[in-house]
């Protein structure tokens, strides 16, 4: 191959590179969610996955901080007795009350249905305040037959009451619009580690077993990596979990409670597309940082027009 021919080969890859990108559906879209989900075209995505405010009741408030050595004195000690100096740089916040969650949900999940794939499926994260009444409700939308699974995520974190069993747990509920066929790739699932591996013989534990319906993840660690500093940040591992499973690369995957943008992280780096959609700035703020390697395209809901 000559030097004309191989500049022909690098040109014609690099537009077929570029033009592909921008095939891509990689979106955050400020706005109020209902009217985004309106303006989505019926039977686009895969897969829906969704973190709805809990109605606890509480403002849930997140302080992010910058932490810089201070040889004055400074407000903390750290590694080797140095002094440090923190600063509050930024802060994320939500009332997390209703009145009524389902009812504000119904019409959300409604449109959640008509925009899923015939075999996608939907994830509801929930936790016990809420899930029962939140699963007739999707129930009545979906098909009682349509539920497939109550995920519970456990985690042992954080303080211990001592006037009940402390809550450890969050509820994920499942659900496909069809339940006799709908995305499932077995071959996709991560694998655990045998606890009496002896038990099982090498060949199975070097395999490992597959997760069940209690899922084991730690909540994400304060000062891990992946660690955004909004308040509802859900671990990737969960997500990604969920992404690989149940949809296929290049499919669109939605999310319209997005905060975070875990959701989002989790498809682009098992090559879906997706759908964020989230009202409060700073949930934007933080999605367009953590998603910058996949190159998002940021809209308000006015910009929006769908598919």
């Amino acid at each position: 191959m000559d030097v004309d021919e191989r500049v022909e080969e690098i040109e014609e890859y690099g537009a077929h590179r570029h033009a592909a990108q921008d095939t891509r559906v990689r979106w955050i879209v400020q706005g109020e969610n209902l009217e985004v989900l309106r303006a989505l075209p019926d039977a686009r995505a895969a897969l829906c996955y969704i973190d709805p405010p809990f109605n606890t009741g509480r403002t849930r408030r997140h302080t992010r901080l910058r932490t810089r050595r201070d040889a004055s004195g400074g407000d903390r000690t750290g590694f080797g007795g140095q002094r440090y100096k923190s600063e509050v740089v930024g802060v994320s916040q939500f009332a997390d009350r209703f009145d009524d969650l389902p009812a504000y949900l119904e019409p959300r999940l409604r449109e959640a249905r008509r925009v899923l794939r015939a075999d996608g499926s939907l994830f509801v994260h929930l936790d016990p305040r809420e899930s029962h009444y939140v699963k007739v409700l999707l129930d009545a939308i979906f098909g009682r037959e349509s539920f497939l699974n109550e995920i519970v995520w456990a985690y042992d974190y954080g303080a211990r009451t001592k006037s009940r069993w402390p809550a450890k747990h969050d509820t994920i509920l499942w659900y496909a619009v069809d339940p006799a066929s709908y995305t499932f790739d077995y071959a996709a699932m991560d694998r655990l580690p045998y606890a009496a591996p002896g038990l099982v013989g090498p060949e199975k534990a070097a395999r490992g077993k597959t997760p069940t319906d209690v899922w084991w993840q730690t909540i994400v660690p304060t000062n891990g990596r992946e660690r955004t500093g909004y308040a509802t940040q859900k671990p990737l591992a969960i997500l990604s979990r969920i992404v690989a499973v149940h949809s296929r690369p290049g499919d669109l995957v939605l999310d319209f409670f997005a905060g975070s943008g875990t959701t989002g992280e989790a498809a682009a780096r098992l090559d879906r597309d997706f759908i964020l959609v989230d009202q409060n700035p700073e949930a934007v703020r933080v999605m367009r940082k953590r998603l910058a390697f996949a190159a998002p395209k940021t809209l308000t809901s006015r910009q929006f027009e769908g598919l």
